[in-house]
């Protein structure tokens, strides 16, 4: 037991502190969102604080743990807890959401509503990451839903309307699946209980474990998200204002990824073990299909969210490579992919900030006259398409070598997934630097130029920028530390999971052809997890 509540103080304090905006003198907004910075950095601060003094980097279970008895009845607790798959996102959310309070300086529009909703934001996010009781989980998965889906109805753009309906059918209708596999688990069994840990520790059937694995499967794709779950994500990154895309792409798209990692993983290793090739396929489909889109869209908001949709792909592979170098490649993939998506957006709200068009078409030789754009732009796509010396040269390389030396897939099925996320890493750039080439460089669109005031970056602009790319440098040159932070859990992770590959062929001997491809190899995956 934590001697200080902090996890409960770091959830807790944002939304205490966003109660308070209504009550704050203010017209023009200027002191709401300093008053808003203030407590994301305080709440920052302190998640950082809470790392340093009370988290062990070799402690593989969990740590902070704090346990509040709400409905004894249920065995239904408020708990909290941090661990190697947590730690890294709730310092990633109290890191992005600052920033993103920052960008959202030029919101004029009912700002003290705007800024209530970020700060109440916040805290649910963390919310979501640090609890460890079904029940707990589930409520702060849809609450975390109500401010996106404001942010998005008020403050977007034309067809606003339609992206927040279609981004709230879409992870509401998902969320179902996780409520009800919440409340088969906990009343599975002779003892009622929403504690995750209890809940993992059950002995279910393995025909119960696939339909829960689907149910959850199901319910974070959407998130994630996961082809042909994702087509509401480009609809809401092409209407969201520049602060709601850093905290879509930087922070909502990895609850998927861990959620997977926590549920889907560690309470289900034996369906983990069978779904595990589907994983594989769709992270390949992700990877291509979302490239090969984003390539064909001139909308930049758009081609920026396809990229997103592709990047996670390497998550999925990585989930399901049984090794430890490819689930910490999964981990560090999201985190990178939080900073860099998270940069790529805000340079497309400050370059239509500038431009007043999304379109690639209209724009043209932009860099000429934006100099610090320009080389913020630059660089941000660099980091995009996995530069060696950044975070995502070193996060979809350790995926590929993970996936590349599993020994829980026939060697056929490894080669033709290795040379298809391979022309995924060659079509990034491709698309990243047309964007650039068509963009930046070339004539100048005298319309354009004649009808918008193409001023260079202030210096809040660089600083953001600049905030994110130091970590994404810094990650690239020296990753272990990030991977410090989280390899003791997803080594145990990894061990759990590849325990369950000789149970499955065991299980599904009597299915022709059900599981050739890993089949071929459990014996020596037995021989690994013995050592």
């Amino acid at each position: 037991m934590a001697e200080f509540p902090w996890l409960t103080t770091i959830i807790l304090f944002p939304i205490v502190a966003s109660l308070l905006i209504p009550f704050i003198p203010d017209k023009d907004g200027k002191t709401v969102r300093w008053y808003s910075l203030t407590v994301a950095l305080i709440d920052f601060v302190l998640i950082v604080y809470a790392f340093y003094t009370g988290y062990d980097l070799s402690n593989p279970d969990l740590q902070l743990v704090e346990s509040y008895t709400w409905i004894p009845e249920i065995d239904l607790k408020w708990s909290l807890g941090a661990d190697g798959l947590s730690m890294p996102l709730i310092i990633l959310t109290g890191f992005i959401t600052t920033l993103a309070i920052m960008a959202a300086w030029p919101v004029t529009f009912k700002p003290k509503l705007f800024y209530f909703l970020m700060l109440a934001m916040y805290g649910g996010q963390i919310a979501v990451f640090a609890v460890h009781d079904m029940l707990l989980f589930f409520l702060a998965w849809e609450l975390e839903l109500v401010p996106v889906y404001l942010i998005l109805s008020i403050w977007g753009g034309k067809k606003r309307l339609y992206a927040a309906t279609k981004f709230i059918l879409y992870t509401a209708g998902g969320s179902l699946f996780i409520l009800i596999a919440a409340l088969t688990m906990a009343f599975y069994g002779d003892t009622v209980t929403f504690d995750m840990s209890a809940i993992a520790a059950k002995d279910y059937s393995f025909n119960l474990q696939l339909l829960l694995y689907g149910g959850f499967l199901i319910a974070y794709g959407v998130k994630l998200p996961i082809f042909p779950l994702h087509t509401w994500l480009p609809d809401a990154h092409g209407e969201a204002t520049a602060p709601a895309h850093m905290l879509l792409a930087g922070i909502l798209l990895k609850m998927g990824g861990y959620a997977l990692l926590r549920m889907n993983v560690g309470m289900l290793p034996d369906a983990h073990a069978f779904f595990a090739p589907v994983l594989v396929i769709l992270g390949v489909v992700n990877i291509i299909y979302a490239a090969l889109t984003s390539f064909a869209q001139r909308n930049l908001k758009r081609k920026i969210a396809y990229s997103s949709i592709s990047h996670m792909g390497f998550v999925l592979i990585g989930i399901a490579s049984f090794t430890d170098l490819g689930v910490s490649g999964a981990m560090l993939q999201m985190i990178s992919h939080g900073l860099i998506g998270a940069s790529l957006f805000f340079m497309v709200g400050a370059t239509y900030d500038r431009t007043h068009t999304l379109m690639l078409d209209e724009m043209g030789g932009v860099g000429q006259k934006m100099k610090k754009i320009f080389a913020m732009w630059t660089t941000c796509s660099l980091a995009s398409l996995a530069l060696p010396g950044m975070s995502g040269f070193v996060a979809e390389l350790m995926v590929f070598v993970g996936f590349a030396t599993s020994d829980a897939y026939n060697t056929t099925f490894r080669v033709i997934i290795v040379t298809l996320m391979a022309v995924g890493v060659i079509l990034t750039p491709i698309y990243l630097l047309s964007m650039l080439r068509e963009m930046l460089y070339g004539p100048e669109n005298e319309e354009l130029v004649e009808h918008t005031k193409l001023i260079d970056a202030e210096p809040r602009e660089v600083f953001i920028i600049a905030c994110l790319l130091v970590p994404v440098v810094g990650i690239g040159l020296y990753p272990k530390i990030v991977t410090q932070i989280y390899d003791s859990t997803t080594n145990q992770l990894t061990a759990l999971s590849r325990n369950s590959v000789p149970r499955l062929v065991q299980q599904t001997a009597t299915i022709p052809n059900q599981y050739s491809l890993m089949s071929a190899t459990a014996p020596e995956i037995k021989n690994v997890t013995n050592r």
